[in-house]
């Protein structure tokens, strides 16, 4: 039987797991590995590693902080100078990367012009907006120190959050990874707001109680 990439992830030493940590959020926005494996998963893996004692939890907090950071500068950096070349050529031709683009570009977009700085903080907690929003801010010229504010703030609840999860998850990492998987792709399927879809999800949330 072939085994995962999360099961290869864990079966690594405790070094490779954190550079895993750090390469794959920071490779997400940066050439849109986030479309095949959301940087989450690799965080709460590290979170799982830490667990295990294989690494200090704090290692792979930060570890996951500075990928997101800089991985998303390289998104913002790229987007500024070469944003629709990447989106209708070279990177953009590939299979997966075209079919996410067609199902998420123009909703990622609406969502940066309403939003503009709070994008970058709030897309960092979805799927295929942490992908795309770091490069449209570039494309839109939001100005940097601004971009790298939201960017830093998200990144450090997003690593923060996502790692210890995986800390106190351990075996059980699987349904947390699905959980918020869930989460992350409900606000950008084809056709939702972003804003109005996280709106719903609270009210239902909420329901019960109200009942």
């Amino acid at each position: 039987m072939t085994a995962s990439l999360p099961d290869l992830l864990l079966a690594l030493p405790g070094w490779a797991v954190l550079l895993a940590v750090f390469l794959l959020p920071a490779l997400e926005s940066s050439a849109f590995i986030g479309f095949v494996f959301p940087g989450e998963i690799a965080v709460i893996l590290g979170g799982v590693a830490a667990a295990a004692g294989r690494m200090p939890l704090p290692a792979m907090i930060v570890a996951a902080v500075l990928g997101a950071v800089i991985g998303d500068s390289i998104g913002y950096a790229v987007g500024k100078r070469w944003g629709d070349q990447i989106l209708h050529g070279t990177i953009g031709k590939l299979p997966i990367v075209r079919h996410e683009l067609g199902k998420h570009l123009e909703s990622a977009k609406a969502f940066v012009r309403k939003r503009g700085p709070h994008a970058v903080f709030i897309g960092r907690f979805t799927a295929a907006l942490r992908v795309l929003v770091p490069g449209l801010s570039g494309m839109a010229e939001l100005p940097y120190p601004t971009f790298l504010l939201y960017n830093v703030l998200g990144a450090v609840l997003w690593g923060t959050g996502f790692a210890i999860l995986g800390y106190v998850a351990k075996n059980a990492w699987e349904q947390v990874a699905t959980d918020a998987r869930d989460a992350g792709l409900a606000p950008t399927r084809r056709g939702s707001d972003p804003d109005e879809s996280l709106w719903r999800r609270r009210e239902t949330a909420c329901e019960p109680r109200r009942r």
